[in-house]
């Protein structure tokens, strides 16, 4: 699993394509997703402080990742990124703020990652990329899947308060929201 939970020292940086300039001040759309709790989140009734993070993939150990995926400016990192973010749940609770990543995974193979990984939240599955339609998020394909590009979201009332995009390096961006946060009381 080290594989999984550590970062290469020669990941490519993502660059800022502008892709999400558009989201501050957006509302969340009037949409369901399924949790790995296997229950429905509206993401427009979400009135509290929400910290969305969407992400690629998260590998498993018994599956390869694609080929060529370290390559990928922003691809690798998921694990680690989800881990800072279990590891950070009661400073964020602290901060009056609820956490959710998403991902175009099923909740099946989403639910083996918080499994194993302990995630004390849950994961959203936009397998059919609904998101991607009503808020122009970024993708990338790779070995014929279309994936989120690493984006982190702070909403309140629904309403996109923050972006982080891109998110780099992924291990960071949990201490990254803690910070924006703490500036922001």
């Amino acid at each position: 699993m080290s594989q999984l939970t550590s970062l290469p020292d020669d990941l490519p940086i993502p660059e800022d394509d502008g892709a999400c300039d558009h989201l501050i001040n957006m509302k969340l759309p009037d949409l369901s997703l399924t949790t790995t709790s296997n229950t429905q989140i509206n993401l427009s009734q979400l009135t509290e402080k929400t910290v969305l993070y969407f992400y690629p993939m998260t590998g498993r150990p018994d599956v390869p990742l694609p080929d060529g995926w370290d390559g990928i400016p922003g691809a690798r990192g998921c694990t680690p990124q989800s881990c800072s973010f279990r590891d950070h749940k009661q400073e964020l609770t602290d901060l009056g703020a609820q956490v959710f990543g998403i991902s175009a995974q099923s909740s099946d193979y989403q639910c083996e990652a918080k499994q194993r990984l302990h995630l004390p939240f849950e994961l959203l599955s936009d397998e059919s990329l609904q998101l991607k339609a009503e808020l122009n998020l970024p993708t990338f394909k790779t070995a014929g899947m279309d994936l989120y590009k690493r984006v982190t979201l702070i909403t309140e009332n629904a309403m996109i308060k923050k972006v982080f995009y891109p998110v780099f390096p992924p291990d960071q961006n949990a201490q990254d929201v803690i910070d924006w946060l703490k500036d922001c009381e």
